[in-house]
């Protein structure tokens, strides 16, 4: 489009920064309504493969990226005592790197100064809480009390999306896999150049990645009740005690957690919106339209492609419809196949029975996933 845009982003997060970056840089008029008081991120580490950096590179971030994280290229498999069983080298997309690890919060820092370089506006502490869409753009409400009239709304609120549930009620509510995620950081072990994921048959596996020249995190999936939360006083303990058949790296990772409070735990649900993920002029993406589960370390590289995509079709599209139209066309099955790539790893690696459709995915692997993750997207 010819004329700058107006474009509200629902959530400060690594998607919705991303897309307040790649739209700037257009120059569109870009606010985000983030409710967090301040730049942070929950959790520990993240991955982001080479897709990913691809987006990164396009937005013009790589370069503090690599530099705030660990770049790795070589994903070895372990048994529960550390010995190596394979080494297997991930693919490239283009010039982009094949992976790097990073804090969590180290990413959100750098994709908050791009974003706000290139101009974007962010509100912290704030959410929407009226939204009138009459075609022609939308009136929005904020809880700070500001209101304002946008081209495009975008929401990138994640998995619990308060936009989602505005726009279609509770028909699309995160479902619970069964199966939680331990993650606690811990000083890099000097010869974890890369993931070193240990495997105990379907009883465990675990992960140690590097995420600076100081620090990997470890991380662990288990099958959990729905209502189980780790004890605050010993969740260090509980973790040890799901992982007592590992030995070598993996107990030495262990055996430096003292705080309960260090150990992060969440559960891993998915969303599928099944019906078109804009309506008018709102549109979702990232987790709040299709949050996977993290077995492919796809979740995040969904979201910065959603957002690069997203801008790249606002450039193509003759209006906003047409843009929304093009954009969901080119992402939906590519991350239909992420969300259903990632829940078949799952259920092969936790010895859950799959269905045929899952078992023809399954005949691609994750090496071959990889492989095909980093054609164009």
């Amino acid at each position: 489009m010819a004329t700058p845009l107006r474009v509200l982003i629902h959530g400060g997060g690594i998607g919705g920064l991303t897309l307040a970056t790649a739209l700037a840089r257009r120059g569109h008029t870009v606010e985000i309504a983030e409710l967090r008081d301040e730049v942070d991120a929950l959790g520990v580490g993240i991955i982001q493969p080479s897709n990913a950096l691809h987006v990164m590179r396009e937005i013009g971030v790589l370069d503090d990226r690599l530099a705030a994280g660990f770049e790795w290229e070589i994903l070895t498999i372990a048994d529960p005592a550390g010995n190596t069983l394979a080494e297997i080298p991930q693919p490239r997309m283009g010039d982009a790197p094949s992976n790097n690890g990073i804090p969590r919060p180290a990413l959100a820092q750098v994709l908050n100064s791009a974003a706000v370089a290139a101009g974007a506006k962010i509100r912290f502490g704030t959410t929407i809480t009226e939204l009138t869409d009459d075609g022609s753009g939308v009136d929005v409400t904020l809880s700070d009390g500001s209101s304002g009239r946008w081209d495009l709304v975008a929401g990138f609120d994640g998995i619990g999306s308060p936009l989602r549930t505005r726009l279609y009620g509770d028909r699309y509510t995160p479902e619970y896999t069964g199966f939680a995620n331990w993650r606690v950081t811990v000083p890099r072990q000097p010869q974890v150049r890369g993931v070193v994921m240990g495997t105990a048959g379907k009883d465990a596996k675990a992960l140690l990645t590097p995420i600076t020249e100081e620090l990997m995190y470890l991380g662990a999936v288990f099958a959990e009740s729905e209502d189980f939360r780790p004890d605050p006083e010993r969740a260090h303990e509980q973790l040890t005690e799901r992982l007592a058949m590992f030995s070598g790296p993996v107990a030495e990772a262990l055996a430096t957690v003292t705080d309960p409070a260090s150990v992060v735990y969440s559960r891993i649900s998915q969303v599928t919106v099944e019906e078109p993920w804009h309506v008018g002029r709102v549109v979702l993406a990232g987790d709040a339209a299709h949050a996977s589960t993290p077995h492919i370390a796809q979740g995040a590289a969904m979201a910065v492609e959603d957002a690069l995509v997203l801008a790249e079709s606002l450039d193509a599209g003759s209006d906003v419809a047409a843009a929304l139209e093009a954009w969901e066309a080119r992402r939906r099955p590519r991350a239909m196949w992420v969300q259903a790539m990632s829940r078949a790893v799952l259920k092969q690696e936790t010895g859950n029975e799959t269905t045929p459709e899952e078992d023809e995915l399954l005949k691609v692997g994750i090496p071959g996933a990889a492989h095909v993750l980093v054609k164009p997207y």
